[in-house]
């Protein structure tokens, strides 16, 4: 089979077929050949020969140009097959990428056709598979073969730049071919056929700033050392054209935005060399008294300035720091102004760029000088006192209207006004001093008592007589100075403790004194006993000469129940001109000390001393407690004046039995039941205590056995008799209930042969113990020595 192609698609094209055609007439073999490797002997000794020929399929690419505009089907090529004679046996079919739909075949002739138009960049190529066919049998005379079809391509796309705009930026002032960006466009024809593909890049729009590399596409600065200030933004457009550049090639375009960058090219600038400022001589230090400010071409940091002070007149007066927002100057004043002293000041200020860049330093300094002139204003300004702060002293108990101090004040302007004084009247001060208001002179009200106040702070307050709205203050500080005019006096109020088992010559107490007074170089005091009292048989005094005296016992043993309290004055001397003195009186009271004296302090105010509470904290506690029995007895009485009914309801009817689990306390117990009213009820009628008033305190405490046992000897009386009168009271009583309750009194009579094991019963004769050794054991047994001794004496008495 041939594949034969159209001849009039290119020289190239015919040429191909041409050999094609000729080579497949060159190699048709006759239709015997002889060969014994292949034949078959017949039974006539004759040798059949069958040829097998050799395949026909001759082929190659076709081609077919995309895009075609003709209203007829595109020839692409011709399949020929060897076994086909012309007579229409042969039959051709084509399967494959496009089989029927794009590509068709005619299959008698073996013609191939396109019926659409292609394009290369959706398909380059296509792959079909050729068979030739008996018509008659459909049997394959030719293996199926395959080839391929090649869409032809043609300049049908124009080069494509990215989605644009683009943006760039390149410093300003740069040098001359300064890379500023790279564009690159694309192009969909095939790049290896022609110059369908081949790009060329120019510039459209934007010379002679900017240039670009033909093929590869790099915009360059054009010029040197363009300024931003000159201009800043540059819109350029590219084109980037296919077939080289050729006439008769696509092209396409993009637009870029090009910004020139800031850099620090310019210096600050001020707007004009001189300038003027009028500040009033009342300004505040510290607050901004104006502003300057310098211009500067450049943006951002590149515009930074910086403010100074360049001449000394200035900068010792003035300051001046840079506003960061609005890039001023702003004036500050460091010290107060005078006009009576100075009425101008010139100021040399300096502008500096903060950030330099080295690379333009040919450009000249990046700072600017300018004038201030600063004209400070007259005002008219409070009085002004002489020093900020008075100090005076004055003695107490001077008389009033005595001369403590003068203040002075002055106007400071020019016309030196009057300046009247006068005291803040808010002050406590204004009741102890007045001030003269034309001469300053503050003199006192009152006398005066350093005991009392020894410090006194007023305010003078001085004011024009012109302006009085214009005020000026100043503290004065006056100090009390001392007198000798309080008498000393012992420092403790306290009573002094004397021990019963003191010793003569024994130190009681050491005191010392105080006094109001103030004493530049320490208090000194002298003690003695007054002189016109008789000499004290029990004590005496003896001054230390170092401010403090000691009270000495005279004789042996105090006597607490003899006498508990003395008194002693004290006379007291001051070391002051003139000398003053006073007279105290010191309480001593007489109390048992334990062994060796080391606590000296009697019974109860130990007991105080030992729980550390004060005697405010005791009635505190004392006053709770009272409240709260008063709350339990209230409760208490409450509870036995409700009466509940007998009978709860009609149907609960139950006896009511009332038990009393009272049991005695012993021999102890002398409240519950009293057994001398079983023994003797006239007796116990007689002595009966009343429960509701507190009992009358015995004389002593202690009895002597002989009259204990003689008090509870009582004769025995009828037992009988006292239960029948105990019940006709019981039973006359009508405070108890309506039921029935039951009292039981037993009498176990004196008839047990052990006897009583109570001391009450037991007579006894005298102790004949002697009981005076108590006294030597200490104070523990010192109470019951005292007791034992009262009952031996009254027993012998």
């Amino acid at each position: 089979m041939r594949i034969s192609a159209p001849s009039c698609l290119c020289p190239f094209l015919v040429c191909l077929c041409f050999i094609q055609r000729c080579y497949g007439a060159s190699h048709h073999l006759p239709a015997k050949v002889p060969s014994f490797r292949n034949g078959t002997k017949l039974a006539k000794g004759e040798t059949e020969v069958h040829h097998r020929p050799k395949r026909g399929w001759i082929w190659n690419q076709f081609f077919v140009l995309e895009e075609h505009l003709g209203t007829e089907a595109q020839y692409v090529g011709k399949l020929h097959s060897n076994s086909d004679k012309g007579d229409g046996s042969v039959r051709y079919i084509l399967s494959g990428d496009g089989a029927g739909n794009i590509f068709v075949i005619d299959e008698v002739t073996g013609d191939i056709s396109a019926t659409k138009s292609l394009d290369r960049e959706s398909k380059s190529h296509y792959v079909l598979h050729a068979q030739a066919l008996d018509r008659n049998t459909e049997e394959a005379l030719e293996p199926k073969s395959e080839f391929i079809i090649k869409v032809q391509d043609i300049n049908d796309n124009a080069p494509t730049f990215p989605h644009g705009p683009v943006v760039a930026t390149v410093p300003e002032m740069s040098e001359l071919g300064t890379s500023v960006l790279q564009v690159t466009a694309s192009d969909a024809d095939d790049p290896t056929y022609g110059n369908s593909a081949r790009i060329v890049y120019s510039v459209l729009q934007g010379q002679p700033y900017f240039s670009i590399d033909p093929k590869t596409g790099i915009i360059r600065t054009a010029l040197s050392e363009m300024d931003r200030e000159a201009r800043e933004h540059y819109t350029v457009v590219i084109q980037a054209k296919d077939m080289a550049g050729q006439v008769g090639g696509l092209s396409g375009s993009t637009t870029i935005n090009i910004t020139l960058t800031d850099v620090n090219d310019n210096p600050p600038m001020f707007p004009q060399k001189n300038y003027q400022l009028y500040v009033p001589e009342s300004a505040q230090v510290g607050k901004p008294v104006g502003k300057i400010k310098a211009t500067d071409e450049d943006l951002g940091i590149n515009a930074d300035i910086k403010y100074s002070i360049i001449n000394s007149e200035g900068a010792n007066t003035f300051s001046i720091s840079t506003e960061r927002d609005t890039r001023e100057g702003i004036i500050s004043l460091k010290k107060p102004l005078n006009y009576e002293r100075k009425k101008t000041y010139t100021l040399h200020i300096e502008g500096t760029n903060t950030h330099v860049d080295p690379r333009f330093s040919y450009l000249g300094s990046f700072k600017d000088t300018a004038t201030l002139k600063i004209t400070v204003g007259d005002v008219d300004e409070a009085p002004i006192f002489s020093i900020d702060h008075y100090i005076m002293d004055v003695y107490e108990n001077s008389p009033s209207g005595t001369e403590v101090g003068a203040v002075m004040a002055r106007d400071p302007d020019s016309r030196n006004s009057p300046v009247r004084y006068f005291l803040d009247s808010k002050e406590e001060g204004v009741r102890y001093f007045r001030i003269d208001e034309s001469s300053g002179l503050i003199r006192t009200t009152q006398s005066l008592d350093r005991e009392d106040m020894s410090w006194h702070n007023i305010t003078v307050m001085a004011s024009e007589v012109d302006n009085p709205s214009l005020l000026s203050h100043v503290p004065v500080t006056v100090q009390v100075l001392d007198v000798n005019d309080n008498p000393p006096e012992i420092a403790t109020d306290e009573e002094v403790i004397v021990c019963e088992s003191s010793r003569p010559g024994q130190v009681i107490q050491t005191v010392t004194a105080v006094d109001k007074d103030d004493f530049a170089n320490g208090q000194r005091f002298s003690f003695a006993l007054p002189s016109q009292l008789p000499v004290n048989p029990n004590f005496t005094l003896k001054d230390n000469e170092d401010s403090s005296a000691s009270i000495i016992a005279r004789r042996r043993r105090f006597n607490q129940q003899t006498q508990e309290l003395y008194e002693l004055p004290i006379v007291v001397w001051d070391g002051g001109e003139p000398s003053l003195s006073g007279t105290s009186t010191l309480t001593l009271r007489v109390c048992p000390c334990q062994r060796h004296g080391k606590v000296r302090m009697c019974q109860g105010e130990a007991f105080l001393s030992s729980a550390g509470l004060s005697t405010g904290a005791l009635i505190a506690i004392l006053l709770c407690i009272v409240i709260l029995l008063a709350i339990v007895v209230l409760f208490i009485t409450l509870r036995r004046s409700k009466k509940e009914p007998l009978i709860i309801s009609e149907e609960d009817i139950r006896e009511n039995v009332v038990t009393y689990d009272d049991e005695g306390g012993g021999e102890e117990d002398t409240e519950a039941f009293d057994i001398i009213a079983l023994r003797n009820p006239a007796a116990a009628e007689e002595f009966k205590f009343r429960r509701d008033i507190r009992p009358e305190k015995r004389k002593h405490c202690v009895l002597p056995r002989s009259h204990r046992a003689a008090a509870v000897e009582l004769d025995e009386s009828d037992v009988h008799e006292f239960i029948k009168q105990r019940l006709v009271e019981a039973d006359m009583d009508t405070s108890v209930p309506p039921y029935d309750s039951l009292q039981t009194y037993a009498y176990e009579g004196q008839g047990s042969p052990t006897g009583s094991v109570s001391p009450l019963d037991t007579p006894g004769t005298q102790s004949e113990q002697d009981y005076n050794d108590l006294d030597n054991w200490g104070p523990q047994f010192q109470k019951l020595a005292e007791l034992y001794a009262e009952a031996e004496s009254e027993v012998t008495a």
